[in-house]
């Protein structure tokens, strides 16, 4: 159990990483999905 913050910490670390990436993925995808035409937007 010592290392057990350390453990913590890095699974909080990796979380919020790919946190973070996913939510810049999803705010890349909004912006790029307003550019695209209406009639040609196949996921409407």
């Amino acid at each position: 159990m010592d290392d057990a913050g350390f453990i913590f910490a890095s699974y909080i670390i990796t979380f919020g990483a790919v946190g973070a990436y996913a939510l810049g993925i999803i705010r890349r995808a909004r912006k790029s999905s307003r550019e695209v035409p209406r009639d040609e937007r196949p996921w409407l």
